[in-house]
């Protein structure tokens, strides 16, 4: 991203623009498109299903559309669902708190309703899996041990060695070049 400045004052050092910004606010220009279609511009929601309404009620249904009566407004929206067959009349039991807590993940009133479609579920997506640790070599494990040894107490000792190995049990990134 581009950074702004003003030249006009003092030599051209006041910074317009914010810096960096957090994921979560390019998350949405950069899911938009493909989400938009569907209604779910917030792809957040469906990349977290199972943390917004829990893993019993996100094994039987799955969010499809959020829609709003008026498109200036983005609240008393309809929240379509697909639901699992013969589990519609449990989601209509708890309406109420799904709302809530999909509401509460929104962060707005967004969902006044929901709508439910009976139909098969579809796959739920999943992170991809962390990749293998490296190994620390002995020296490695010597230069961690050199650095807490001098600690006293022993639970923070430990608490530092896990993440130094952490840290240091990282995966090496590739450079530009793909080497």
């Amino acid at each position: 991203m581009a950074e702004e400045w003003d030249e006009k004052t003092q030599g051209g050092a006041k910074r317009k623009g914010s810096g960096l910004r957090p994921l979560a606010d390019s998350l949405q220009k950069v899911t938009r498109r493909s989400l938009g279609r569907q209604g779910l511009g917030q792809g957040g929601l469906l990349h977290d299903w199972p943390d917004v309404v829990g893993p019993q009620i996100a094994a039987v249904c799955q969010p499809r559309r959020l829609s709003f009566p008026n498109r200036e407004r983005r609240s008393d929206g309809t929240l379509t669902l697909r639901v699992a067959p013969g589990q519609a009349v449990l989601l209509q039991h708890i309406e109420p708190q799904i709302r809530e807590r999909v509401n509460g993940y929104l962060g707005y009133a967004a969902v006044a309703r929901l709508r439910l479609q009976p139909g098969a579920l579809g796959k739920p997506l999943q992170a991809p899996p962390p990749p293998p640790r490296r190994v620390l070599t002995p020296e490695a494990e010597r230069r961690l041990k050199a650095k807490t040894d001098n600690i006293d107490d022993p639970e923070l000792r430990a608490a530092l060695d896990r993440l130094g190995r952490a840290v240091m049990g990282q995966p090496r990134k590739r450079d530009n070049t793909g080497l």
